[in-house]
């Protein structure tokens, strides 16, 4: 009987150790300096990223023990060979590719295979082998070719997953979806040590580890995330395409700017972009340069959508006025940027440049305006594009100016579901809309939320380009036609206990050459109706909890 392809990557974590014994002998051996590997290397899973029209990037880490204190994850100060195949099925018996790469300590045995001289739109699928171990199987593909107008991709993105405070239960319900692309906003990881991020009724799980600082530090917290099995699932579905926000390394750093004064700050930086590099299905222009890291980076699907991601902290001014919600002059600063200008540039170049369908910016902070004052004061978070308000101006007219078709901006960092239209006069309710905003609200970050009836959020009144808000956590299920872009808000009801159900909040779709948001579905849990009402006290815990740590 034939398995199923889920089965097969669902399950295939726990397959791995078993399928050790089959013969697969390597193309290329590296002699064990002092004994051979005695127990599985590959216990924090696959992953493949950044793929394009004739290749990608496959991932893994070697890691018997991956709670080490010292980050080696267990393994020899020695080289390791590894032997990864590609095949055209998911039995392995048409192999299309095959290769040797050899782990190093100094990268803390983490492989990176580019690709490259694949045929576009075609599935693969892959898989390591360690001396006498094999891998788990993952799943990827390449892009359509450049010139290629393909019907449809699925596309999930999330972001924020906070280990301590849930179960990634959400990261296994969108493997099962078995989308054709991830996109990860940020915040995979967390630096805090046990207790001290912590939500009502506690944490259901701790940290290992003190706070991340040194390299051997962010090398053991990646691998704690990545030997969680519903994110490995995640991982082993689709290619990924990453990029991070602020937990990375520490809360709300910008540029070389901590949140507190810290002279070891660049060292810590650098670590932390080492490891990760280390532990991210990366290409190599992105391995880093002392404390610099090359992220924003273009992804093609093809002519129906061209992913800009981008990267709004490294490059960033600091924030204005001590960070927070603040009335801060500071914000309408014409000479202040989230960006950086180069970036900027790269981005208004590509706008010009763009022949695709959809262009799609996936990056980390809140574009829309959020003012959370309903007085003549306008009162708006000082770290995100509010706190930058001359620098969106200039990206959303620079799309503006240059025609793009179906500009849609991708967010993740506020722990919550939104969807919002874009302006380019933020004074006038009235004015035209020139895009949409979706918003993923976190994996775990806050802890399990709740329900919340449409229309209720306390800024709803004075932001009435807000078009929906949900305090449940999850992630967002799009669907990519060159008609119309389609966004599934899934939420599960709690991520405290282990397997929660998922189900669709609410769907809007964007129509083709049509600026802004269409709801065409809205499925509140029991008890909740649609409609503008009065604040609940879900939507007034939210504005306390947008004042504390993102």
């Amino acid at each position: 009987m034939a398995l199923s392809r889920r089965t097969l990557l669902l399950g295939s974590a726990a397959a791995g150790a078993a399928a050790a014994t089959t013969t697969w002998p390597l193309a290329v051996s590296a002699a064990p300096a002092r004994g051979p590997l005695r127990t599985d290397p590959f216990t924090l899973g696959v992953a493949s990223g950044d793929p394009d029209s004739d290749g990608f990037v496959l991932w893994t880490r070697l890691a018997p023990n991956p709670l080490a204190e010292d980050g080696a994850g267990g393994m020899p100060s020695r080289d390791v060979a590894v032997e990864w195949r590609i095949a055209a099925d998911e039995r392995f018996r048409k192999v299309v590719r095959r290769g040797v790469v050899v782990a190093r300590p100094a990268s803390a045995h983490a492989v990176h295979v580019e690709l490259g001289g694949l045929p576009p739109a075609r599935e693969f699928f892959y898989r390591f082998r360690a001396e006498s171990f094999l891998s788990p199987i993952g799943r990827t593909r390449t892009a359509p070719a450049r010139w290629s107008l393909p019907s449809a991709l699925a596309m999930s993105f999330a972001s924020c997953s906070q280990y301590e405070h849930g179960y990634f239960t959400a990261y296994r319900r969108l493997a099962e979806g078995e989308p054709d692309l991830v996109l990860h906003l940020g915040d995979y990881q967390y630096e805090y040590p046990a207790d001290t991020y912590t939500i009502p009724g506690g944490n259901p799980r701790d940290h290992q580890g003190p706070e991340t600082v040194t390299l051997a530090n962010y090398r053991q917290r990646h691998a704690q995330y990545k030997t969680d099995p519903d994110l490995q699932a995640a991982h082993a579905v689709a290619p990924w395409a990453v990029i991070f926000d602020d937990h990375e390394i520490e809360n709300n750093w910008a540029d070389e700017v901590p949140e507190q004064p810290d002279p070891d700050f660049p060292a810590r930086r650098a670590a932390a972009f080492q490891a990760y590099y280390e532990n991210m299905p990366l290409r190599r222009t992105s391995i880093p340069r002392g404390i610099d890291m090359r992220l924003y980076r273009r992804l093609h699907w093809g002519r129906l959508a061209t992913f800009h991601l981008l990267d709004t902290r490294q490059f960033r001014d600091d924030q204005g006025c001590g960070d927070g919600y603040k009335d801060c002059p500071a914000a309408a600063d014409p000479t202040r940027s989230i960006t950086g200008a180069e970036q900027e540039a790269w981005l208004l170049d590509g706008f010009h440049r763009s022949s695709a369908r959809w262009d799609i910016l996936g990056q980390q902070v809140f574009f829309g305006r959020r003012d959370n004052n309903s007085g003549p004061a306008t009162v708006l978070s000082m770290d995100s594009w509010d706190g930058y308000a001359a620098s969106r101006d200039r990206i959303t007219r620079g799309w503006v100016d240059a025609g793009v078709r179906n500009p849609v901006v991708l967010t993740g960092d506020v722990h919550a579901h939104w969807a919002d239209d874009l302006k380019l006069d933020w004074a006038d309710p009235a004015s035209i809309t020139v895009g949409a905003e979706l918003v993923c609200s976190s994996i775990t970050s806050s802890g399990d939320g709740a329900d919340v009836v449409p229309g209720t959020h306390p800024w709803a009144a004075w932001n009435p380009h807000l078009r929906f808000y949900n305090n449940q956590r999850g992630y967002v299920r799009t669907r990519i036609t060159t008609d119309a872009l389609t966004a599934d808000f899934q939420v599960v009801p709690f991520v405290t206990r282990p397997g929660a159900p998922v189900h669709t909040r609410a769907t809007f779709v964007i129509e083709d050459r049509v600026p802004g948001l269409h709801q065409i579905a809205d499925t509140p849990t029991a008890g909740g109706t649609a409609g503008l009402r009065a604040p609940s006290a879900a939507g007034a815990e939210t504005v306390r909890q947008e004042t504390r740590r993102p």
